[in-house]
């Protein structure tokens, strides 16, 4: 069998419809060659490009061909993007651009920061590449030449108009975007946003020697010297005795730019931007942001710019500044609980005022936070049986972290605050046994809230504990001559539920089936042999649950208590038993109580005399 060659074209229609009738076409297409960059088999449904990013266009497109070798490269091609700009297959506009002229660069670059009121005349007749290079420059933001000169290739420096709106200042000699947006602003002759009032007003001597001078662009005064001579600093630190250090040191220019700027105020960098170059510790990524600081004025919602009478340049101090947005958490103080640091108002004690990567904008883990106070329970809580909620480092699942109208701040009174997490098992059974303190929703009398060494975080051994209200259970036990094992060892709930049980007495299971569990040998002779009748049907009958004066939890001497089924005075007991009293025997001796494969339950390795009634071979009859 042959398989016929088929063209990509015959499946992809829609593609073949689509760039048939672009304007400019990609050779590569237009002949047909798909190959030249796809393969033609492939797993999953995708691109199955040849080679990855840049590298497959410039097999074809020499890197030094398209500018590459340059030291300022476009940020798409620089990351191996090139069809962010360009259709790898066609278009109708020129070099195969997703769109034409300009709109190609609005993919990126946001189109209203070059529509603004006042339009550089290059942009609006030429577009983006009168002053900007496609791919790369050896100059800053791919600039054709370098800046001013790019800009006097259109503005003649020596023209009357150019001398008179520069006051006669040589400003050919600067960067012209210092005061002029070099593609669209708000303001006439793309003053930037904010102009300082001098600069826009043409008197550019206020600050700077006379434009005749043999040192035109010097300044009349130093510093913050120079600043005063317009702005009443009283007014600027408002009677604050707390001055921000640049401010404080007479560096205006290191917030402020002197001429103009896109920012209000003419700082340098608008709102939060501007304090983060000095302040990095606070810029990182938070989870739990304040939106006093991402939202609004930013940093200045709390603090002053320049001065203030509070601390760190607060506007407010402690906790009224917090109230200002917060004021119905305020409410909380009217509780009957409150919580010492929210009563004093110191916030920051838990809370990081500027975000952080913590849930309500904790300084720390929240278990963290509250060892910070609470540091004795930073010991207590690591224990080998811990609270989910504590393990968890939520404290807040159960108090209330300003105030609450329950003691310890908890945010429930009683069972009330365990049935959050806890609903079915404070359920109560019905019909069955409700332990009373758990009926009566009494779980801290058992259970310590936080952690504990004990399983079930019970608050003191099950023994003692279960004691301290069944006191009963203890007044033989100086008599006791065998005491069950799990009641000795305090695991009263190896047999019985600590909460409800369908069963009386709390039981887990009934009797075999309960004490089946640890005394397997028992259960598989009572299965696999002629059991004992009491031992198949309830264990109680011959023992008791606790402990007893007899031997083995027997519920009473061993004589008497078999005598109850086995007639010692009967013809048949005393020929059974050679005449001798039951009074003088031990029936485990020969028998097995439980079960056994001789219908007279005689132990499984029996004396072969004994097994053959042929006593007097070893014993004198009298």
């Amino acid at each position: 069998m042959k398989f016929a060659k088929k063209e990509c074209s015959d499946c992809h229609k829609k593609f073949e419809d689509k760039y048939a009738s672009v304007k400019y076409s990609h050779s590569m297409v237009k002949d047909k060659k798909c190959e030249d960059c796809h393969l033609r088999h492939g797993i999953v449904p995708q691109l199955i490009l040849k080679k990855d990013g840049n590298a497959l266009c410039t097999g074809c497109h020499a890197p030094d061909k398209i500018g590459l070798d340059k030291p300022k490269v476009h940020t798409p091609i620089k990351t191996g993007k090139c069809t962010t700009c360009h259709n790898p297959h066609g278009s109708d506009a020129k070099f195969f651009l997703k769109g034409a002229g300009n709109e190609a660069c609005y993919q990126c670059h946001k189109k209203a920061a070059f529509e603004k009121k006042v339009v550089h005349k290059p942009l609006l007749e030429k577009g983006c590449r009168a002053c900007h290079v496609a791919h790369s420059s050896v100059y800053a933001n791919l600039l054709t030449s370098e800046e001013p000169a790019l800009c006097l290739g259109c503005h003649d420096k020596g023209g009357s108009a150019f001398k008179k709106a520069h006051g006669n200042y040589a400003v050919e000699q600067k960067k012209c975007t210092m005061c002029h947006d070099p593609h669209s602003a708000e303001q006439a002759k793309l003053l930037k946003v904010s102009a300082h009032p001098p600069i826009s007003g043409g008197g550019c001597d206020g600050c700077h020697s006379p434009a005749s001078s043999p040192k035109p662009f010097e300044v009349t005064a130093k510093k913050a010297e120079l600043c005063k001579q317009c702005h009443d600093m009283a007014a600027l630190t408002g009677g604050g005795m707390v001055e921000h250090l640049p401010f404080k040191d007479g560096n205006c220019l290191m917030c402020h730019d002197p001429h103009a700027a896109q920012a209000s105020k003419l700082l340098v960098q608008e709102g939060n931007k501007l304090c983060l170059t000095c302040h990095k510790q606070l810029s990182g990524p938070m989870t739990s942001k304040h939106a006093a600081v991402s939202q609004g004025k930013g940093c200045l919602s709390c603090h002053k710019a320049h001065a203030s009478t509070k601390k760190k340049l607060l506007i407010t101090e402690g906790a009224d500044l917090c109230y200002s947005c917060h004021a119905k958490v305020k409410d909380a103080m009217k509780s009957k609980e409150v919580h010492p640091p929210f009563a004093g108002g110191e916030c920051v004690s838990c809370h990081d005022p500027h975000g952080s990567n913590f849930p309500d904008m904790l300084k720390d883990r929240m278990d963290n936070v509250c060892f910070g106070c609470h540091s004795d329970a930073e010991s207590n809580f690591k224990k080998n049986y811990t609270h989910k909620p504590v393990l968890d480092a939520t404290c807040g699942a159960c108090h209330k972290a300003h105030s609450s109208d329950n003691k310890k701040l908890l945010s429930a009174q009683g069972s009330k605050l365990c049935v959050k997490c806890h609903s079915e098992l404070m359920k109560p059974v019905n019909p069955g046994t409700n332990h009373v303190p758990f009926a009566e929703g009494e779980c801290l009398s058992c259970h310590d809230a936080h952690a504990s060494n004990i399983r079930g975080m019970v608050t003191k051994n099950e023994a003692v504990l279960c004691a301290t209200c069944h006191s009963d259970l203890n007044k033989n036990a100086k008599d006791a001559k065998s005491t069950h094992a799990p009641y000795a060892d305090g695991d009263c709930t190896k047999c019985h539920s600590p909460h409800k049980a369908k069963l009386n007495k709390l039981l887990l299971a009934q009797s075999p089936d309960l004490c089946f569990n640890c005394h397997k040998a028992v259960k598989t002779k009572v299965n696999t042999e002629k059991p004992h009748s009491p031992a198949q049907k309830d264990c109680s009958t011959c023992h008791l649950p606790h402990l007893s004066k007899e031997k083995k939890l027997i519920v009473e001497p061993l004589q008497t208590m078999c005598a109850e089924c086995h007639e010692p005075g009967k013809p048949g007991f005393i020929k059974a038993h050679l005449g001798i009293k039951a009074s003088d025997m031990d029936c485990m001796t020969c028998h097995d109580p439980h079960g056994s494969k001789d219908p007279k339950f005689f132990k499984s390795v029996v004396h072969p005399p004994f097994a053959g009634r042929t006593c007097d071979d070893c014993h004198i009859k009298q």
